[in-house]
């Protein structure tokens, strides 16, 4: 019944505000907000309320390949346990409040996690992967981390405008926190693994 109210509070309000940057809300922009500001995808569809709790589920699975870094001796990045920690708790905290916004965040991970662990399993496997392939991998995430800056961009400004929408300012504050953290992190470790010069002075004394 709301979202009924609300449509028709946007068509009667657009045009006779028109000029007026607050008011310019029409059926459009509504249908947009629906997707970040309504959870129906959650309540309504059962399959994909399924496959979103299994998704929350799959964020513990994840730490394995934590650990086989640790068995292995490999350097343990800042990025990789902060990533996999913020990326648990906050699933887990977004499907108890049913976060609307989370649908892109969901599909988002799940494609470019798909992409990524069948890159590592074909490393383990010993094929040789161009490396080009990689600088994709990264730059996919990091495309995701913006995405996801602003999906919380656009939520506020809905929310701002006055359009119902089923998620707390105090959600939207936390995962715009926590993108952003992630676009900066992730931008650093492109720069640092792609862009980073030789050391000189390294090579010369292994000389």
């Amino acid at each position: 019944m709301k979202y009924r109210t609300q449509i028709r509070w946007c068509l009667t309000t657009f045009p006779s505000h028109e000029f007026d940057p607050k008011y310019q809300l029409n059926f459009d922009i509504f249908i947009r907000s629906f997707y970040v500001c309504t959870f129906s995808f959650l309540v309504d569809d059962k399959v994909s309320s399924f496959w979103s709790f299994m998704f929350v589920l799959s964020k513990l699975p994840e730490f394995g390949d934590t650990i086989f870094i640790v068995l292995r001796k490999q350097p343990l990045i800042f990025l990789h346990w902060y990533h996999h920690i913020l990326t648990l708790l906050y699933s887990w905290y977004a499907f108890k409040e049913f976060t609307p916004s989370s649908r892109w965040f969901i599909v988002m991970n799940l494609l470019i996690h798909s992409l990524m662990y069948s890159y590592y399993a074909f490393k383990a496997m010993k094929f040789r992967i161009p490396k080009f392939i990689s600088v994709l991998i990264t730059s996919s995430q990091i495309s995701q981390m913006a995405a996801g800056c602003y999906v919380n961009y656009k939520t506020w400004q809905f929310k701002l405008a006055g359009i119902t929408c089923d998620i707390s300012y105090e959600n939207v504050i936390v995962s715009s926190l926590m993108y952003i953290s992630y676009l900066a992190l992730f931008i650093r470790f492109f720069q640092l693994s792609y862009f980073r010069k030789p050391n000189r002075t390294k090579a010369t004394k292994t000389q």
